[in-house]
């Protein structure tokens, strides 16, 4: 889909004249030109419709927020804090959908000086993705606190290390999520597809081949892939830790429940990750790794909304 238009294209077409005239308009684009030039109109039709099915699932989520918050306003269900939160998270589902709009319009873009295939702007996707992770995760610590009754725990210097060490390591798994998008976009999975080296190396000799020094980190596939790996192997080894000091302190089970899931979720992560590399980057098995962040950032906040002060 080539065009945004926030009510007209909630109809697909529906007549070959209406096909052939959206395919058309696909055509006059680099992706048609450099990447899909022998696409016929049966194969255009599968991938306007899985961008047709994302864009209807985001209304989709867009009215699953807004009307129910309008109606439990009206009513008079909301305290002052959650009329606040409510408004950032309404606020949040519109920011993005212009988001993502801009991200896609970033890949119908002509870029004459490059010889690159036509892909959206890996700066756009990593926005886009941490806008809704931000969505996300604001969504279920809301959630998260309003229906799982609070834990009046000890606040003892232990516990205060372990919540601050939870909150770490969560920060460190969104990183490491949001490093993700910079891969994707660059296919910096297909660059080298070995596991623990690099290649030939630990430390691959093209890792700092872009100038100036800076663009590196965000556009060359070598680093952006050293990036993520070094992410993701400090993220399973603080968790590591983190579920180890948690032992050590007496908790309620269903917090000793979430620091063991989180654990299991963080190995179950790192063996995704490396099979998809080891197997050039299958589709399926992306996206079970994709998923399986989202997995082990819920699980990251579970453990971090166990473990909140209890306020006085």
């Amino acid at each position: 889909m080539v065009d945004w238009h926030l009510i007209k294209e909630m109809k697909p077409p529906t007549s070959q004249e209406e096909w052939e005239a959206e395919f058309q308009k696909y055509q006059q684009f680099p992706e048609f030109k450099i990447l899909n030039h022998d696409m016929t109109l049966a194969e255009f039709k599968f991938i306007w419709y899985m961008e047709y099915s994302h864009r209807m699932w985001g209304r989709l989520v867009g009215l699953a927020y807004i009307l129910p918050a309008a109606y439990f306003w009206k009513k008079g269900w909301l305290t002052r804090g959650l009329k606040g939160r409510v408004l950032a998270l309404c606020g949040l589902v519109c920011f993005q959908g212009l988001l993502g709009w801009y991200m896609v319009k970033s890949g119908l873009e002509e870029k004459p000086d490059s010889h690159d295939i036509p892909r959206v702007s890996q700066y756009r996707l990593a926005a886009h993705l941490g806008s809704a992770l931000v969505l996300y995760c604001a969504s279920l610590w809301t959630s998260l606190s309003l229906l799982l009754p609070q834990h009046k725990l000890p606040e003892t210097c232990q516990l205060l290390r372990l919540r601050r060490f939870a909150h770490g390591t969560a920060g460190l798994v969104f990183l490491t999520a949001l490093s993700g998008a910079f891969v994707a976009g660059l296919d910096a999975g297909l660059v080298y597809n070995s596991f623990p080296k690099m290649g030939e190396s630990w430390i691959p000799e093209d890792l700092f081949s872009f100038s100036p020094l800076l663009r590196n980190v965000f556009e060359n596939p070598t680093m952006v892939q050293f990036d993520h790996r070094v992410l993701g192997i400090t993220s399973v080894t603080a968790i590591t830790v983190l579920y180890l000091l948690s032992r050590r302190i007496p908790l309620p089970r269903r917090t000793t429940i979430a620091a063991t899931t989180l654990l299991a979720l963080a190995y179950t992560q790192v063996g995704l990750g490396i099979s998809t590399l080891l197997t050039y980057v299958p589709t399926p098995l992306a996206a079970a790794h994709q998923s399986g962040s989202l997995a082990l950032l819920s699980a990251a906040l579970w453990l971090m909304n166990e473990l909140r002060r209890v306020p006085k």
